[in-house]
């Protein structure tokens, strides 16, 4: 457990009181990173970042709430995409600028690029509000995962990384990138995978130089 963090504590009791009252299940859900999956007919569109964006009738670009509370990495700040009435809210308050759907498309690249994860956030009802490119120790949700083990919020994508064992040069790149400790190097100095850890964000398939590791249905 970490230190008394006013940030965090305010943000997780007003999650468990909607979850007190029955108004939402989860917080948010990872999306896998589009260029992680296969065209197979198995690809839900509503996982995939683009797809939500596609179904919203505006989309506001404006700076993460949480990197630019805490300030602890040089990653993008400008990278939160809200949609609908609360985007529209953002921009009469001059808070952010809407977007087009192309221009949204390159923030979300250049959110993969610096390994970000892609969550969607949810408001009670299970609205979808916004989705977010997230660093692990800055955004809220994924602090709230790691440090207070509320798993319970975060709901995992429909995706799990699969390794082909052949194939792996343990090259530890997937390492860097795995937030969720789900790939660690064993006393061997091989890279280990554990599943169950896994929740689908697909940022290791994209760094994986060997083609080792794909997504596949969970």
């Amino acid at each position: 457990m970490q230190k008394t963090n006013p940030f965090l504590e305010e943000r997780l009791t007003r999650y468990d009181r909607w979850l007190a009252v029955g108004q939402i299940s989860f917080a948010s859900r990872v999306i896998p990173v589009s260029e992680s999956l296969e065209a197979e007919t198995w690809v839900m569109p509503s996982e995939q970042v683009m797809a939500i964006l596609e179904e919203a009738t505006s989309i506001t670009l404006t700076e993460c709430e949480c990197r630019t509370h805490y300030q602890r990495c040089d990653n993008p700040v400008e990278v939160c995409l809200v949609l609908d009435d609360i985007g529209d809210a953002i921009v009469s308050q001059g808070q952010g600028h809407h977007t087009s759907l192309d221009e949204a498309a390159e923030v979300v690249g250049r959110a993969n690029e610096s390994g970000l994860i892609h969550l969607s956030l949810y408001r009670p009802n299970h609205h979808t509000y916004a989705v977010c490119s997230c660093c692990s120790c800055c955004c809220h949700d994924l602090q709230i995962v790691r440090h207070f083990r509320r798993e319970d919020l975060m709901i995992r994508s429909e995706y799990v990384a699969e390794t082909d064992s052949t194939l792996c040069i343990h090259c530890g790149d997937c390492i860097d990138r795995c937030i969720f400790h789900a790939r660690t190097w064993d006393a061997d100095g091989q890279v280990a995978y554990e599943p169950n850890a896994c929740f689908g964000c697909g940022l290791c398939i994209t760094t994986c130089p060997a083609g080792a590791t794909r997504m596949a249905p969970r």
